[in-house]
């Protein structure tokens, strides 16, 4: 069966939102391709030679921040239409200037999807 093309997903970064903070560093993706949900998510990747650990990274849920290592088939990362979502990297800051993440995840009767996105690190 097909997969989703990165072109397309790539969609679901909101630009401009890949920012440090307090505890490391932040992106926003936004769904406007449809609802879906992955039942494993993999390590974020930075500038093709960085990855971050699943337990440093999480997302914002009705529940709280759930990290990726936590998602499985019984507790799925779910991206619905039209809402946003914050995924959060508890660590080092990012420097300053242009970044590239990788972000990848596996869906049900697709298998991996992924996308990356390149952005610089919003001040503020």
């Amino acid at each position: 069966m097909p997969g989703v093309p990165a072109f397309i997903l790539r969609r679901l970064y909101v630009k401009t939102s890949l920012a440090n903070t307090s505890t490391g560093w932040e992106f926003t993706l936004k769904n406007t391709l449809g609802s879906g949900y992955a039942h494993g998510l993999l390590p974020l990747r930075v500038d093709d030679a960085r990855e971050i650990p699943m337990e440093h990274a999480s997302f914002d849920s009705d529940d709280g921040q759930v990290s990726f290592d936590r998602v499985s088939k019984a507790n799925t990362f779910g991206l619905q239409m039209n809402r946003s979502i914050v995924i959060s990297v508890a660590g080092e800051q990012l420097s300053a200037g242009a970044h590239k993440i990788e972000f990848s995840f596996i869906v049900p009767g697709l298998g991996k999807l992924g996308f990356d996105f390149t952005d610089d690190v919003a001040s503020g």
